[in-house]
Parts: C-alpha cells; structure tokens; sequence
C-alpha cells in the first residue's frame, strides 16, 4: 500500500495559523489534498494535526484526518521523521494494513502537482530506491558564492570560487531539499531518517513549483504565481 502523510501541526511562529493561511481564498493545505487526490499512484492520502481547527479545514474539504499525536511530537523541534513513523505505524493498526511505500506531502509548498508526486513514485520503484526527494536548483545561491566573514570582517570562501564567475558557469549543479515531497520505503523510514545512502535519489521540481511558504512574502509570491 502507498500511504501519502501530511503533518500539519497547529503552533507556527512566522506565520500564525500557516497551515490554513488563505491563498486566493484557499486554504494552503487544500492545495496539498488537491494534489494528492489527483495523484494515480497514492493509495490514501491521510492528514495527521493536533489542531482542531485544521482538522476541521481537511475535512471540510473531504480529507481523511488522523486526530492527535504524542505530546513529544507536536513541538517544533520534533523530528519529522519520527513523527511520520508514529502516523504511519497507528494508521496501520487502526485499519489492519500494510504500508509499503509512505509519502509525505509538505503542506507548505502548494505548487507541487500530482504529476511531481507520481513521478517520485515512479523513481523509487524504477530504481528500487530506498527514498526519492524532491530537489530545486539553486542559482545564485550556489555554494561557491556562499562565503563568509573572518574575525576582522574579511570575506573568506566556504568553497572556492572563480571571481566574477556568472551563475551559469557554476558547477557542478547544486539542488537543495524543496521541501515538497519525500517517498521513501517503510524500512528507510523505521531507521529514523527518511533518506540517505547511496539508495536515495532526487527528483528536480521545475523551477515553477519550486516554492517553500516559511515567511509571510511567500505567501505573496505564492498568490501572484498562482493567480498566473
């Protein structure tokens, strides 16, 4: 079985209430349940929250809620991977299944679409990965440009950089984690870490959906890109 996971955690500090924040009227974390119900791959989408105002959003929307989880998993310094596990683990119980493939849909990138979702599936299974990540290119942000400052203030290299070199010369490419979407076997998972290892690969989101919403110009951003 292949069970996608949303945590949406009620507390957020930058942006109150991020999980259900309105983005042209909607709320972010439907624009997550969209992508997943037109998924063809997922078998249940399931939302997990300690929020019951969430809750209530998901199923307004006609999501499928796990209510509650351990006190020591809804701080913000709990470990996502630990939290997925016990979601994962309880959903089994409750509904006496077996889940092979576990997904994790990240409420905080609405732009990520059933076609991304399906493909990270596909990875996995094509390569028989252990995880599959979804990735976005960095440009400017490219880790030979990152430097930083001595005890006198002089600008110092992390990793050295050819002086005026233009972004497109870079190399080689660098991604970062976007944040998006993590399928990963059930076996990566109960080792704690939901990737990692010479069996984990990355998927490149297009630029177009490469969106994190952390501060509250990203919801703006997202509003505009959405609008189109």
């Amino acid at each position: 079985m292949i069970l996608a996971v949303t945590l949406a955690r009620g507390g957020s500090k930058s942006i109150p209430k991020k999980n259900i924040a309105l983005i042209n009227g909607k709320p972010l974390l439907c624009y997550t349940i969209d992508a997943a119900r037109k998924s063809r791959k997922i078998d249940k989408h399931i939302i997990n929250t300690d929020c019951a105002e969430i809750a209530a959003v998901a199923e307004e929307y006609g999501a499928e809620v796990q209510f509650g989880r351990p006190e020591e998993l809804s701080t913000d310094s709990a470990p996502s991977g630990a939290t997925l596990e016990y979601v994962v683990r309880r959903y089994e119980e409750e509904n006496n299944v077996e889940v092979d493939t576990v997904v994790e849909l990240m409420a905080t990138n609405p732009l990520k679409n059933e076609v991304d979702i399906d493909c990270c599936i596909e990875m996995l299974q094509e390569k028989k990965a252990d995880s599959v990540i979804a990735m976005g290119c960095l440009y400017d942000h490219h880790p030979s440009r990152i430097k930083y400052l001595d005890e006198n203030g002089v600008i110092r290299d992390f990793y050295p950089e050819v002086p005026e070199s233009r972004r497109q010369d870079l190399t080689p490419k660098a991604f970062i984690r976007a944040g998006s979407i993590y399928v990963m076997t059930t076996q990566q998972l109960q080792t704690g870490l939901r990737y990692g290892g010479d069996k984990s690969f990355g998927y490149i989101l297009p630029d177009e959906r490469f969106l994190n919403i952390d501060e509250p110009r990203d919801l703006l951003v997202a509003q505009e890109l959405i609008k189109g």
